[in-house]
């Protein structure tokens, strides 16, 4: 039978998964299946040619009982409602696990931005807010980037928010610039909160990271920002790198500013000159000590787990590892670290900066970087703690399972003090 890779049915199944362990209620497990309210909007958008083209987008509020909704904003020309849905599922379990006020949502709009001028991406992300607005806000549901799309982007979008309302509502967006009440630190959260994650696991598995090989999948936003922190924090060698066109290999090590500069030539990394090239496959295949997925989701399945071996798998990604991928993983004594426990260091991120616009009071980015390694340490400490209190009882849990049975039971408990059931 050929493996599911319906992200939301995969969602599904991993909640279906943790609330049996847990013992979950069956209400609070059947509210907890499906989102809350499901938008889905036409967006008529003036295109340079003068002629009018219209758009999907998508908003999803998954859950509210912690918190407003809180997601980012994908534009790919491949988004469905379906991803939508999971990575909104995603989003709550993610903000309940760092324990921050938030709830989950997401967001898309089904367009490919390379073909894209300024004036017409300005122009969608402006119609895409005007068609939600009435579900979004900072008490309501508050977006943020997400995949292509930038702070510009959020700048725009605030912007158009706030002349809806007439005043400025700065806390309506977050992932904004600084020159609009964008938070020091908010750029790189995603990549530094999981390596504070790598280093509290490399402790634990007793590995020196300064002598560790690193592959990274993905050259985007958290890769890129992966790759420069794993070599500065840590000194490691980061031998791997790829992004959609496909990868580049050496066993010496890449140089980043190297890599910046044939992306920037070439459209790609694969235009490095003097290492390997390599595909998106291969390197995940690759006698790596870290591996770190940092691109799109399912990209370690069923089909190639048995040859991923790396000592630990940091899922950058969201929804990089699928369900039946997973017990290989484990069965292999890979130390799977789960999406929404290592990048969450972004919607914590985010999670400041909205107490930020909404104090109107801004941090160093020292106090930032200090909270967020305080919040994401403890949610680490968190999950090995349920594993090691599970396997007391006889109960052998991965990672990932963890982490679901501490963020769904604080959702289910907030629900049920609400009166929800």
């Amino acid at each position: 039978m050929a493996e599911e890779l319906d992200p939301f049915k995969i969602a599904q199944k991993q909640l279906d998964e943790a609330a049996e362990i847990m013992k979950l209620d069956k209400q609070a497990h059947a509210m907890l299946r499906e989102p809350m309210q499901t938008v889905i909007v036409n967006i008529p958008v003036k295109m340079r040619s003068g002629a009018t083209q219209t758009f999907t987008g998508f908003r999803v509020l998954y859950n509210n009982a912690r918190g407003p909704g809180k997601g980012g904003i994908r534009f790919h020309p491949t988004e469905s409602i379906e991803t939508v849905k999971a990575l909104s599922a995603w989003m709550t379990w993610k903000c309940s696990l760092a324990n921050i006020q938030f709830g989950g949502a997401k967001g898309g709009v089904i367009c490919d931005t390379k073909k894209l001028n300024p004036m017409e991406l300005e122009n969608l992300s402006r119609a895409y807010i005007r068609a939600i607005s009435k579900f979004i806000g900072p008490e309501v549901d508050v977006p943020a980037p997400d995949v292509y799309t930038t702070p510009q982007i959020m700048a725009w979008m605030m912007d158009e928010y706030s002349r809806i309302k007439e005043h400025s509502e700065f806390g309506a967006i977050t992932g904004k610039p600084l020159e609009v009440w964008g938070s020091e630190g908010r750029n790189d959260s995603t990549a530094l909160g999981a390596m504070y994650v790598l280093r509290e696991a490399a402790k634990m598995k007793k590995i020196n990271l300064k002598k560790a090989k690193i592959a990274v999948q993905g050259f985007g936003n958290a890769g890129h920002f992966a790759f420069s922190l794993a070599a500065g924090m840590f000194g490691s060698k980061i031998v791997a790198i790829s992004d959609s066109e496909g990868g580049v290999y050496s066993d010496k090590g890449l140089d980043l500013a190297k890599l910046d500069e044939a992306k920037a030539k070439t459209g790609s990394v694969d235009g490095y000159k003097g290492a390997q090239r390599i595909t998106n496959e291969e390197l995940l295949e690759l006698d790596v000590d870290i591996l770190i997925p940092a691109a799109i989701e399912n990209q370690v399945h069923k089909g190639n787990a048995d040859k991923i071996k790396p000592k630990i798998l940091l899922e950058l990604a969201n929804g990089p590892v699928t369900p039946d991928a997973d017990k290989i993983l484990e069965q292999n004594g890979v130390l799977d670290l789960p999406d929404f426990l290592v990048n969450s260091g972004g919607v914590i991120g985010s999670y400041f900066e909205w107490v930020q616009n909404t104090a109107r009071y801004y941090w160093t980015r020292e106090d930032f970087d200090a909270k967020l390694d305080k919040i994401i340490t403890r949610s680490f400490s968190d999950v090995i703690a349920t594993q090691k209190e599970y396997a007391s009882k006889g109960k052998k849990i991965q990672p990932r399972m963890g982490a679901y049975i501490i963020a769904v039971s604080r959702v289910a408990a907030a629900m049920k003090m609400r009166g929800w059931y």
